[in-house]
């Protein structure tokens, strides 16, 4: 049987990743630590540098202690994880659908001494292999946007999570109002018909039963970003062509420009949004 739309998403997220191209991109621009929008204080800040400062803002958010259980869907290298788990001493489920990506990441677990906090699991966040009530913040960051079934990844955040719980997220989204055609090269690359908007996560989670704590709007982060990893990828591009091919670095360097017009042109929209679940 054919694929559907949604599970091609999901396909060609993992298939991605698993890629020796983007696994090298990434590991190598952000040092193998963080995969997602930074806060950038000037435009010659270091990215993985801006990428940790959001990991630090979305904390300051999440009430963690020693105490706490925290899901990272989609945690990429599990810089997050790590994060956490060192500063709060929590311990961490990191997530991920690529299995290069989770074996990076389990190695810089173990070079860093915390493998006994975190558990790093090969997993979808459409089908999240932990019982109800688990969980005592679900984290995510710029992953929930490679799902066709939002909605799925959401009830699924939702089941997992404790009563009282916090969900902490950020994901490159549609402004409300803006109309999805704009989007087309940036959809066609991610083979997804939308993006989700501010407004679909505060009617979806409402639904299920959640409260906004916050949204904490960095929308100018995400054009900065784009631009600067853009800039970089430029300025590395002799050494980056020794690990990825020259087509892959051509592609990225085109869908990183749509990244930045759809941020400057107000198309786009990303900040932290902070939700508790009803007790």
């Amino acid at each position: 049987m054919a694929k559907t739309y949604n599970e091609a998403a999901t396909a060609t997220a993992q298939s991605y990743y698993n890629s020796t191209d983007a696994d090298n991109f990434y590991f190598t621009i952000w040092g193998g630590e963080d995969i997602h929008i930074g806060l950038y204080r000037s435009t010659s800040d270091a990215i993985a540098d801006a990428s940790r400062r959001t990991v630090q803002r979305m904390a300051d958010f999440a009430n963690l202690n020693a105490e706490s259980k925290v899901l990272d869907l989609g945690a990429g290298y599990g810089g997050a994880a790590r994060y956490l788990a060192s500063t709060y001493g929590c311990s961490v489920v990191a997530l991920n659908l690529s299995e290069v990506e989770n074996d990076r990441d389990r190695q810089k677990n173990r070079e860093a001494g915390l493998d006994d906090r975190i558990e790093v699991v090969d997993a979808t966040f459409e089908d999240v292999p932990y019982d109800d009530n688990t969980f005592d913040v679900i984290w995510s960051q710029d992953a929930f946007l490679h799902s066709g079934q939002r909605e799925l990844v959401l009830k699924e955040a939702a089941r997992v999570l404790k009563q009282g719980g916090q969900m902490v997220f950020t994901d490159p989204m549609r402004a409300d109002d803006c109309p999805t055609d704009v989007l087309g090269p940036i959809l066609a690359r991610l083979q997804l018909e939308d993006l989700a908007s501010p407004g679909f996560y505060r009617e979806q989670l409402a639904k299920l039963g959640f409260d906004e704590v916050r949204f904490e709007d960095h929308t100018e982060q995400l054009a900065n970003h784009y631009q600067r990893v853009h800039d970089e990828t430029v300025a590395r591009d002799a050494e980056l062509s020794k690990v990825v091919s020259r087509d892959y670095l051509e592609r990225m360097k085109t869908g990183l420009k749509h990244w930045v017009s759809g941020g400057r042109n107000g198309h786009l929209v990303w900040g932290i949004f902070v939700f508790r679940k009803r007790a």
